[in-house]
C-alpha cells in the first residue's frame, strides 16, 4: 500500500459538482492499493497513520498526533500512486491491486483506522470522478509505502 497522507486545515471532496464529504483540521490520505498488498500492509499502514506525530506543539514541534488534536480523516482511493513510468510517456498501471481486491482492501483500511482512532472517517467512492479542494497546513505532505516500511 502506498498512501500520500497531506495534513490539512481543512478538504471537501466533491462529486459531479456536489459536496460529497468534508473534514476541517486533520488528515487527507490518498491510498493506493497494491497487487501485492495484503491485511498485514492495512494493520502497519493504519497504526503508523494514527500514531503520526505531523501535528505541532505548542512549541511548534510536531509532537501531536491526529487524536491529539481531535483531527478528522479523508481517505480517498487512488489507483494511480501505482504508475509505473519507466517506460513511455503513458503510465502503466499492472502494480495496481485489480478493482474488486483494491475495494475489499480499501474498505477494510478505513474501518481498521476508525478502530484504532475510534471516529469515523470520511472517505470518497471508490472508482469515481471526483474532485478534491483542500488547504495544506505547512505544507506537511509525507509518503508511505508499506513495503519498504519508510
Amino acid at each position: 500500500m502506498r498512501a500520500v497522507i497531506q495534513r490539512v486545515n481543512y478538504a471537501q471532496l466533491s462529486i459531479n459538482n456536489q459536496v460529497y464529504s468534508e473534514i476541517g483540521m486533520g488528515l487527507l490520505i490518498l491510498l493506493g492499493v497494491g497487487h501485492t498488498d495484503t491485511e498485514e500492509d492495512i494493520e502497519w499502514l493504519a497504526k503508523k497513520i494514527v500514531q503520526l506525530r505531523i501535528f505541532e506543539d505548542q512549541q511548534h514541534l510536531m509532537n501531536l498526533n491526529i487524536q491529539d488534536i481531535n483531527g478528522e480523516f479523508m481517505i480517498v482511493s487512488q489507483f494511480t500512486l501505482f504508475a509505473s513510468t519507466k517506460k513511455g510517456n503513458r503510465p502503466s498501471f499492472v502494480y495496481a491491486a485489480p478493482p474488486q481486491q483494491a475495494i475489499e482492501l480499501y474498505e477494510k483500511f478505513i474501518q481498521k483506522t476508525e478502530e484504532l482512532a475510534q471516529k469515523k472517517v470520511k472517505t470518497g467512492v471508490f472508482g469515481a470522478n471526483m474532485q478534491i479542494s483542500l488547504q495544506n497546513n505547512g505544507p506537511v505532505t509525507i509518503i508511505i509505502d508499506t513495503k519498504t516500511k519508510e
